[in-house]
């Protein structure tokens, strides 16, 4: 006893004396770069950058201290929380290699996903992606449109039902969440996983910030204790509400998984009329995949693991942030009934035009309001605020505007250690005012329909989507989000057109951890948005 006491009270001085002593002996240059004072010296600044209600804080950083703000991580050490255009660009494209993905970003995500495009890194993260990118093409795209409206439709059908005796409050963020799983379910994995009738199974909960922090800090070290029996078993031990219903949605989601990928196999070796009769009619992503993946070389082809891990990975990722998405839409146009109303009658007039049918690829991307809303909701709201980057070596990250060292000096360029924490911050790189100007903090969806101002379009924002970070950009940028606006568009033109969205006489709550959520509870995790439907033709 006295021997572990001893190691104890060792490991303690030894650990106060790096985290207090360190920085006087060794001080980087990250010493020198300002910072808000931590909220806590185990936790450091990551409570107040990750938790429920954390808008104002990133919203201050960024407005006291510019593009690049140091802040503490866990005990204590410096992280670098980054907006800074040209740094971005250094990190997602020029450097994208030195700057991956974090080890508890890989080792949650290998949890939840397996082996798929979220777990890989390097060249192994290239060749899946080369696999996956032609089945995201526009050609794809395209012949997606009838899915989606027949998808779109059944939602459509069900809420206008429920206006027939006057208008009626419905929870949009449930409606949204399954209409987005049965899109990719349907379009991406030819599988139906809702009928969308008005019977449901309530999403599960989302994310919250002790389980955000829990994999932050100790996930990649509980991750290589023992074997992976041994580790199912301490999970099922615990008395976590939240770990245990995550662990019963991922379950359903890899026996799932495992049954259309055998029903996809199945289908293509009996042949084309098989796969035609199956949901999706063998043009959904992986019926593609697997057909690409059987004639791709020996050193392109993907593993049983890696194609399990694709099939978990696009549904996971293309529900709750898809869902989130269009749920914040239709809270923004239940609020401004002047967007709603304008954007209604480009609608109906794009299908009166089109002589009463459904509008098709190129005219839902070509109806300018249409996307000028989608543009300006996906920059001011974008569903994830923030991502982040660890430096694998050390490495200069040059600014595109210098900032003012504590030391009273110009800094120009930063050199960041190995083992550095990168905090890229989409909310502020797309609510940037120097760029957007002064109502960068607005929903203003014309902003789109006029010339976007010279300091914008000259920053170069490294984003793959209209001068925004929203999918970010380089090699991990969202492979799937043309695929995401599409949906989008086809969903709002349904549904608008003789629907009315009004808000209720609910408070609603938008929770930032993780992808973002509507609550009527702040302290809930579980997405609700209640907003009041009517018919159009009602009084």
């Amino acid at each position: 006893m006295i021997l572990y006491t001893s190691l104890a009270v060792s490991l303690a001085i030894t650990w106060a004396l790096w985290r207090f002593v360190r920085p006087l002996l060794f001080p980087t240059m990250l010493d020198n770069v300002p910072g808000p004072k931590s909220d806590s010296w185990i936790t450091g600044s990551l409570l107040q950058i990750i938790g429920n209600n954390a808008w104002g804080f990133h919203k201050e950083i960024g407005q006291t201290y510019g593009g690049i703000v140091r802040i503490k991580g866990i005990l204590g050490r410096n992280d670098l929380y980054v907006s800074d255009a040209k740094a971005l660009h250094h990190i997602l494209i020029k450097d994208q290699y030195v700057y991956e993905e974090t080890d508890d970003f890989i080792e949650s995500n290998k949890i939840i996903f397996g082996k798929g495009i979220f777990t890989s890194l390097g060249e192994e993260h290239r060749r899946q992606r080369k696999m996956l990118n032609p089945v995201f093409s526009i050609a794809h795209m395209k012949e997606m449109v009838p899915i989606f409206y027949g998808v779109a439709r059944k939602v459509h059908q069900t809420l206008l039902g429920k206006t027939y005796n006057g208008p009626q409050e419905v929870d949009i963020a449930d409606w949204m969440t399954r209409l987005a799983l049965e899109l990719i379910g349907q379009s991406g994995l030819g599988y139906s996983f809702d009928a969308l009738t008005e019977d449901a199974v309530r999403h599960p909960p989302s994310q919250g910030p002790k389980i955000a922090l829990m994999q932050m800090s100790i996930l990649p070290y509980l991750t290589r204790i023992g074997t992976p029996r041994f580790r199912r078993f301490v999970v099922d031990c615990l008395p976590f509400k939240e770990i245990q219903d995550l662990k019963g949605v991922l379950d359903v989601l890899h026996k799932t998984s495992e049954e259309i990928l055998e029903s996809k196999r199945k289908a293509i070796a009996e042949g084309d009329e098989a796969v035609a009769a199956q949901i999706g009619r063998g043009k959904d992503i992986i019926s593609i995949l697997l057909k690409a993946n059987i004639h791709a070389s020996e050193a392109e082809r993907l593993s049983e693991e890696e194609l399990l891990g694709q099939v978990t990975s696009l549904t996971f990722a293309a529900t709750d942030t898809t869902s989130g998405a269009l749920s914040r839409t239709f809270d923004l146009l239940a609020h401004h009934k002047d967007v709603q109303a304008k954007l209604r009658e480009e609608i109906v007039t794009a299908r009166k035009e089109n002589g009463g049918e459904d509008l098709g690829y190129e005219q839902l991307v070509s109806l300018p309001y249409l996307d000028a809303i989608c543009r300006e909701t996906l920059r001011l709201y974008a569903p994830i605020s923030q991502l982040r980057r660890v430096a694998r070596s050390d490495i200069i990250l040059p600014l595109g505007s210098p900032i003012k060292g504590l030391d009273g000096k110009d800094i120009s360029e930063i050199p960041i250690p190995s083992g550095t924490t990168i905090h890229m911050s989409i909310l502020n790189s797309n609510r940037n005012s120097e760029l957007w100007g002064d109502d960068a903090d607005q929903w203003k969806p014309e902003r789109w329909l006029n010339a976007l101002p010279n300091a914008l379009v000259n920053a170069r924002i490294p984003g793959v989507y209209s001068h925004l970070l929203t999918f970010l950009g380089g090699g991990r940028s969202c492979i799937g989000f043309k695929f995401s606006q599409l949906e989008m568009k086809v969903v709002l033109a349904l549904l608008l057109e003789n629907l009315e969205f009004s808000p209720s006489d609910k408070n609603v709550f938008w929770s930032m951890t993780g992808i973002s959520t509507p609550n009527t509870n702040p302290d809930s995790n579980t997405p609700t948005l209640p907003l009041l439907i009517k018919r159009i033709d009602q009084d």
